[in-house]
């Protein structure tokens, strides 16, 4: 019962496109899947482990990988890769990743943006130390930005802040992820996924959620385009580390940049909301 908690990922069709849906309603951001990131969970160096847990913070860790939907849930979960690995070391290596290469999820036909009439692929969107794919999307490079690709980058940073927001309440709310735990990575890992399982059972309540995440918790972007800080944020020492950026290049290919560049066409166009040119 408890792995199947863990696996809340959608396996149907509708599923998908329902997570879809919210962020299209909730975010503006239409064929989206989730907001995926890592953070780094400190532990006591394991007995005999060498360097395989010590992270470029000079601390001993595992990571938590995570994906998350337009209501603050995780959708997906991945604990206990040793904290040496960068972002995309991680990614490359979890089952997410293999699913999404091998197309073994279930996610819907390429279907147009709204207005549009060029299939796009259903996406995730990622940080800068995620590989760009065809599903995958991340920023344009912060040197020379054109005014399109600001905005784009000003819509993807949008969406994909609910992960980071995710991270941010689930560490201020259960306190065992603000300090090392001196336990071995495998009892580490079962504690990590036991707060992941009760956050989004706190999230999915409407009394539970009062709560546990009361109005103002997450950030807001308002109209004028500034962003009114979650009160998550408040809390000391609440913000778990990051991970590693990895400095190997990635070439994408030609089909991820034009799925891309797609988007962007259709946040200055179609799908432009009143306050992104003030943000930029």
């Amino acid at each position: 019962m408890f792995q199947k908690l863990l696996m809340l990922i959608p396996d149907t069709e509708d599923e998908w496109k329902q997570v879809s849906r919210h962020f299209a309603e909730k975010w503006n951001f239409p064929n989206c899947l989730g907001a995926i990131d890592g953070k780094h969970i400190n532990i006591k160096a394991p007995p005999n482990s060498g360097s395989l847990y010590f992270n470029y913070k000079q601390a001993h860790s595992i990571i938590l990988m995570g994906l998350a939907d337009a209501n603050y849930k995780f959708l997906y979960i991945n604990i206990g890769a040793p904290g040496r690995d960068s972002d995309g070391g991680v990614y490359m290596n979890c089952s997410l990743s293999q699913a999404l290469e091998n197309n073994t999820l279930n996610i819907p036909e390429s279907t147009p943006l709204p207005g549009r009439k060029q299939p796009i692929p259903y996406v995730v969107v990622a940080d800068d130390a995620f590989a760009l794919k065809p599903y995958m999307l991340k920023p344009f490079a912060f040197k020379s930005q054109s005014v399109p690709e600001r905005i784009f980058n000003y819509r993807l940073s949008r969406a994909r802040r609910i992960i980071e927001n995710v991270f941010g309440i689930a560490s201020a709310r259960f306190r065992v992820l603000r300090r090392t735990m001196e336990l071995s990575p495998p009892k580490v890992k079962i504690i990590v996924s036991a707060v992941c399982v009760l956050h989004n059972f706190l999230m999915s309540r409407k009394r539970s959620s009062a709560v546990y995440a009361p109005l103002g918790t997450f950030d807001t972007d308002n109209e004028d385009g500034t962003i009114t800080l979650g009160t998550w944020r408040n809390t000391e020492a609440v913000v778990l580390e990051p991970l590693q950026r990895t400095t190997v290049p990635r070439n994408a290919t030609m089909a991820a940049k034009m799925i891309r560049d797609e988007f962007k066409e259709y946040f200055c166009r179609e799908g432009e909301v009143p306050w992104q040119r003030y943000y930029i």
